[in-house]
């Protein structure tokens, strides 16, 4: 741009070789530059399209690459050609949507080690072949401007989906029973689940143990010793959460606590669920792969 201002567009020849010079660009890619410089982007389309993608939510202005890659081809927008993800990541780059995590939050619950042991079913494997099979249970809190909000929520490990979500401005034991009666309501099915937690003093409880006894679940919980990666699935949902929804947008602890509650019922039940893209689940919300789970089944049958 420099040379073309200086050379009046390649006009003044005289002077194209000094600033090519000096300026160590070869002749061709300067006038290959005058020949392309007026051009329209060729990635204005899908530039456009991200754009529309990034306003379509509010917290779809957190994907990354992966993330947009999967959202332009459960789209399909007209006229858009979608390359690779590498080209997808320096078309963002380029109009300034990229984006990459700040935080990591921290576990919040304490581990009882007088608690009476429960076997670890999962053992790390957090996959599920249906609906149901296995889910994962935790707890994390943000700061309000009357004090800590405490969410409790139990995840799918499926299609990654909140199937029970609670929250209350205190971490008992009545939070995480409270959270389990809300999932055993919206999805009954969830009897004989496997459901793993951590060996916080909430989940060893007697009265936590009555629930899952009441709702007829397996129960598996940490390792002794509480190793970092026994409930990593719920602590990497948590992360997304607060980086998606929180940092950069909403300062909590200005805002009273029936309006973050607002916030995350919004957040996890209307977005998370049906419209968040979801990569564990190949691009698709938690809702949409569950519809294609039992639309299956109805094939086949």
């Amino acid at each position: 741009m420099f040379i073309a201002i200086k050379t009046e567009d390649g006009r003044n020849k005289g002077k194209i070789n000094f600033y090519c010079k000096v300026l160590d660009v070869t002749r061709q890619g300067f006038y290959h530059y005058l020949k392309t410089k007026d051009l329209p982007w060729k990635y204005q389309a899908l530039a456009d399209a991200m754009i529309d993608i990034c306003a379509g939510d509010e917290c779809n202005d957190t994907y990354g690459r992966i993330r947009m890659h999967q959202a332009l081809q459960l789209k399909q927008p007209d006229g858009v050609k979608i390359p690779g993800e590498r080209t997808v990541y320096r078309v963002m780059e380029e109009i300034g949507i990229s984006h990459r995590l700040k935080r990591k939050p921290n576990g919040i619950t304490k581990a009882d080690k007088e608690a009476r042991k429960s076997d670890d079913l999962i053992k790390r494997d957090f996959k599920a072949n249906k609906p149901l099979e296995k889910c994962v249970t935790d707890m994390t809190e943000i700061k309000t401007s009357e004090g800590k909000l405490y969410i409790s929520a139990i995840f799918g490990c499926f299609d990654l989906s909140v199937l029970g979500l609670a929250m209350d401005t205190n971490m008992k034991a009545t939070l995480c029973e409270k959270t389990l009666e809300n999932a055993y309501k919206a999805y009954p099915d969830i009897r004989g689940s496997i459901l793993h937690y951590s060996r916080g003093t909430q989940y060893t409880s007697r009265l936590y143990r009555k629930a899952i006894k009441k709702y007829g679940i397996q129960q598996s919980m940490n390792s002794a010793g509480g190793r970092c990666h026994d409930n990593a699935r719920c602590e990497s949902m948590w992360a997304r959460f607060k980086e998606e929804l929180l940092y950069g947008s909403y300062d909590t602890s200005k805002m009273r606590v029936e309006e973050v509650k607002t916030l995350i019922w919004r957040y996890f039940i209307s977005y998370w669920n049906n419209r968040r893209i979801c990569s564990a689940n190949g691009g698709l919300p938690p809702v949409i792969k569950r519809q294609q789970y039992y639309a299956y089944l109805q094939d086949v049958a």
